[in-house]
């Protein structure tokens, strides 16, 4: 079976997808047929800075039949950028229809590409915005969890919605941040024999509402795929349905009902209508 056929009663949702990533400049348009011929109807494009999330905006307004959404957000990897001027803007960015979730915003202590000071500073003023705008949260952690979780905890009651993004963490985080009554976001690296055994096994335990799936396109290409994709190493929304294919048979499933109940999450999480059953 070619990975873009799926099944044909599938519609997903890309919660994760990179689309203003130099990456898709020449074939943006190209990229998002593809997805929706896979089935993949709803897509969650992601701002990771000021500049990215005024272009996530921007791409959203220039697919307007697309079923674009954004984020707006500053990334941990950018952290020392935050001040009062880029908090501004993400507020008039947050107030605008297509911008459905705050974020990606989080902790990040592996690379540590901002001091930690500022990456804390950024996220727990963009939790105070989150929650001011009564917005979602779009989150990211990495080898932070201690500090993380507090932070996170300290706001989550006055926010509507958070999700884990890109979850590759160990069991005790996934049940504080399950405690916290978030989302859960997967990506391919469940489909990585070598480094996702562990978040693998991880997959039957997240409760059926709290799933939701994702690309972060053009990152984490899938390792299994059992085809070249178009451009070469370069992931795509076109191959979530794969990365669905993996969660369901990882927790005894149906593609179609796993597909269903993820699209209907991720419009709960973004506060949308409930989408239409065929």
């Amino acid at each position: 079976m070619s990975i873009e056929e799926g099944t044909p009663a599938a519609r997903w949702a890309d919660i994760g997808v990179n689309l203003g990533d130099r990456q898709f400049r020449d074939d943006a348009e190209a990229v998002l047929e593809r997805a929706r011929q896979a089935g993949v109807e709803l897509m969650l494009l992601t701002g990771t800075s000021v500049a990215e999330s005024r272009q996530a905006l921007a791409l959203c307004r220039d697919f307007p039949d697309r079923g674009l959404l954004a984020t707006a957000g500053v990334h941990p990897h950018n952290a020392r950028s935050f001040d009062d001027d880029a908090r501004a803007e993400l507020a008039g960015l947050l107030d605008q229809p297509e911008v459905a979730a705050a974020g990606e915003m989080g902790l990040d202590f592996n690379r540590d590409f901002s001091p930690r000071p500022d990456q804390e500073k950024a996220f727990e003023s963009q939790l105070a915005l989150a929650a001011e705008k009564q917005l979602p949260v779009f989150l990211h952690q990495r080898d932070a969890h201690p500090r993380f979780l507090p932070l996170l905890r300290a706001w989550r009651d006055r926010l509507p919605a958070a999700v884990v993004h890109c979850f590759t963490d160990q069991r005790r985080p996934l049940y504080d941040y399950l405690d916290l009554d978030c989302y859960i976001g997967i990506t391919g690296w469940v489909c990585d024999e070598r480094r996702g055994k562990e978040l693998a096994a991880l997959v039957p335990d997240i409760p059926a509402d709290r799933l939701l799936v994702e690309t972060d396109a053009p990152y984490l290409l899938p390792r299994d795929l059992p085809e070249t994709p178009a451009v070469k190493r370069r992931n795509e929304p076109c191959h979530l349905p794969w990365i669905g294919r993996r969660l369901a048979a990882l927790r005894g499933e149906d593609e179609a009902e796993l597909a269903a109940r993820t699209l209907a999450n991720t419009c709960r999480f973004l506060n949308l209508p409930a989408p239409d059953r065929d």
